[in-house]
C-alpha cells in the first residue's frame, strides 16, 4: 500500500490516484504508471523514511503551489511549527485534528515530542496513545496515513470519516482532548441535516468545525485552529454566537493575523485563535453567559486578548513562502504576551456587546498620511503638465 501511495503523490496528475481509489484499481494503475518503481522505493530504516518525508512533505506542498488537490490539505509548515511551539504539547497529551489532510499538524507535533531522549514508556505513549485525526475526503486520508508512516508513526489512527455528521451532544468526557489543532476548510457548505448537529446553525464550515472543537476540547484543553479573518467581524447571527460562545466558554487569548499569501492559491487571509477551555462552563451545552444577563466580564473565561500582525515585510507567493523566521518573533512575544508596534491587548470590556467584533485594529501602528481629494491631485497635474510645456518651449527656442 505504501508504494502505490507515494508514487501517485509524486504524479504529476493526482486525478488519476482518485480515480484508482474509487474503482478500486489501485494496484493495476500503480504497476502500469511506475512499473519498475517497486525496487527504487526503501522503507527499512528510520533515516530513510525520514529522508523520504521530506520529499513527500514537498510534493504536497508543489502541488499546492500548482493548485492542485494537494493545496487543499496543506498547511504551511512554518506555520504549523510556531503554532506548536505557542501550544506546547507534551508526553501524555491526546492531541486531535478533526480535519487533518495531510496531517501536517501530527507529523510536526510529533517531531516535536520525539526530540530528545523518551523512555520507553513514553516513545509506547506518543505511538500508540497520542494522535488521533478524522479526513472526509479518500485522496487526503491517503495522503495523511502515509506521511504519518515516513515521520516515524507507525499504525497512524486515522478515521476516514465526515467529522460533522457527528452530534455534539454525544460527545462524553472519555472522548475530548488535551489539544487540538486544526485548519478546517475554507468556505465550505454543510447540508441542513448535517446542521442539526450543531447549536448554532450555519451552513459555513468552518463554523460548524469550531463548534466542534470547542466541544471535543477537556476543561483546561489548548487549542490552535485556523479559520478566515472575516470571522472575527461577521455580523450575521451565526458568526456573532459563535464569537460569543467561543469568550464565553474558552480563554481566547491569542489571535495571530496572517498575511495574504499565506496559503499558496486559498485567495483568503486568516487569522488563528489559540485558546484554552474555561473551567467552570461549556457553552455549548447550555446557554451563554452573555444571555444570562450577567456582566461582560463576570465568569467570562476570557478576560484580555493578545493580536499579533504578522508582517514578514515582503508578499508572500508561490516562490516566496513563509518561513521560520517570519514567525520567529511572534513565538518570542506571545510567551511574555508583549506589547510592540504588531502586537497589542485588547480588555474584554472593550469588546462591543451588540457585535462582539474581535476584528484586528492595530493601534500601535504608524498613521498613515491622508488621501488627498481628487481635485487636488488634479490640480498638480495640470501644474506640473503646464511647467513641463514651459520647458519644452524654452528648448523650441535655443535649436
Amino acid at each position: 500500500m505504501i508504494f502505490w501511495i507515494y508514487s501517485a503523490v509524486f504524479r504529476r496528475d493526482v486525478a488519476q490516484l482518485g480515480s484508482a481509489l474509487r474503482s478500486g484499481r489501485r494496484g493495476r494503475w500503480f504497476e502500469s504508471s511506475h512499473p519498475d518503481s517497486f525496487d527504487e522505493l526503501r522503507f527499512r530504516s528510520q533515516q530513510e523514511k525520514q529522508e523520504l518525508s521530506h520529499l513527500y512533505e514537498a510534493k504536497i506542498k508543489n502541488m499546492g503551489n500548482a493548485g492542485r488537490n494537494g493545496g487543499e490539505y496543506y498547511t504551511p509548515r512554518p506555520l504549523i511549527r510556531a503554532i506548536i511551539q505557542v501550544v506546547k504539547p507534551k508526553i501524555g497529551d491526546r492531541i486531535y485534528d478533526g480535519a487533518c489532510g495531510s496531517a501536517g499538524f501530527l507529523c510536526e507535533s510529533y517531531d516535536y515530542l520525539r526530540r530528545g531522549k523518551l523512555t520507553t514508556k513514553e516513545l509506547e505513549i506518543l505511538q500508540k496513545h497520542t494522535f488521533t485525526g478524522k479526513e472526509k475526503k479518500s485522496l487526503a486520508y491517503v495522503i495523511a496515513i502515509m506521511n504519518m508512516i515516513l515521520h516515524g508513526i507507525d499504525a497512524p489512527n486515522i478515521i476516514h470519516t465526515n467529522t460533522l455528521t457527528e452530534n455534539l451532544s454525544d460527545i462524553q468526557d472519555k472522548n475530548r482532548f488535551d489539544v487540538i489543532l486544526a485548519n478546517p476548510p475554507f468556505g465550505g457548505k454543510e447540508r441542513k441535516e448535517v446542521q442539526q448537529n450543531f447549536p448554532i446553525k450555519t451552513g459555513e464550515t468552518a463554523f460548524l468545525f469550531l463548534q466542534h472543537f470547542i466541544k471535543m476540547l477537556k476543561i483546561g484543553g489548548r487549542a490552535a485552529v485556523v479559520i478566515k479573518n472575516t470571522f472575527l467581524s461577521n455580523s450575521d447571527n451565526a458568526s456573532r454566537a459563535l464569537r460569543q460562545e467561543l469568550l464565553s466558554s474558552c480563554n481566547l487569548h491569542t489571535i495571530l493575523d496572517c498575511p495574504s499569501g499565506t496559503f499558496i492559491g486559498a485567495g483568503v487571509k486568516t487569522v488563528v485563535l489559540f485558546f484554552e477551555k474555561g473551567k467552570s462552563f461549556d457553552a455549548v451545552q447550555g446557554t451563554p453567559l452573555f444571555s444570562q444577563g450577567k456582566s461582560l466580564t463576570q465568569g467570562m473565561a476570557t478576560q484580555k486578548i493578545w493580536y499579533y500582525q504578522l508582517d514578514p515585510g515582503r508578499s508572500l507567493g508561490k516562490t516566496n513562502a513563509l518561513n521560520d523566521e517570519d514567525l520567529q518573533e511572534f513565538v518570542e512575544l506571545q510567551a511574555t504576551f508583549a506589547e510592540s508596534e504588531k502586537s497589542w491587548l485588547v480588555d474584554i470590556a472593550d469588546v462591543d456587546r451588540e457585535t462582539f467584533d474581535l476584528s484586528v485594529k492595530n493601534p500601535n501602528k504608524a498613521e498613515e498620511s491622508p488621501l488627498r481629494e481628487p481635485q487636488e491631485i488634479l490640480d498638480e497635474i495640470a501644474a506640473l503638465d503646464a511647467e513641463s510645456a514651459e520647458i519644452l518651449a524654452g528648448i523650441g527656442e535655443m535649436l
